[in-house]
């Protein structure tokens, strides 16, 4: 059940935030992330408090290792997730100062791909972890 919560709250919170900067200029992205990673950590911090906590009826589940898959569960998402966003940021910092090189001197375009590429590898990182978690379990 708190899977689903967090899952529900994250789409919620990604599709509020497309909401906000759609056909917009956007003037301080940094707010707009700093406010959709505060939601994000909130559910979070709701996921885990649902995870922990147990119920009579959970009981059962829970001395088969119910909780302990939840947060592996949990922590493959985490890995993900982050490796992702650190991605999007790099790649997007990456991105315009390629753009910037290659409008000067387009000469310089395989290496600026190279760049993007190695900042693309770090969400690839995130996946390899996540997948290495859940063949744990």
């Amino acid at each position: 059940m708190s899977g689903l919560v967090l899952i529900a709250g994250s789409a919620l919170t990604v599709a509020g935030a497309g909401v906000l900067l759609r056909g917009r200029e956007v003037g301080r992205p940094r707010a707009i992330l700093g406010g959709v990673l505060t939601v994000m950590m909130v559910l979070l911090v709701a996921g885990l408090v649902l995870t922990l906590t147990s119920s009579p009826s959970a009981a059962a589940e829970e001395a088969a290792g119910g909780a302990a898959a939840g947060l592996g569960f949990l922590g493959a998402s985490l890995a993900t997730g982050l490796a992702c966003l650190g991605a999007g940021i790099a790649v997007a910092i990456v991105g315009a100062a390629a753009l910037g090189v290659v409008g000067e001197k387009p000469s310089m375009l395989g290496t600026t791909l190279i760049y993007l590429g190695l900042a693309e590898g770090i969400a690839i990182y995130g996946v390899i972890v996540s997948l290495l978690i859940l063949g744990k379990l």
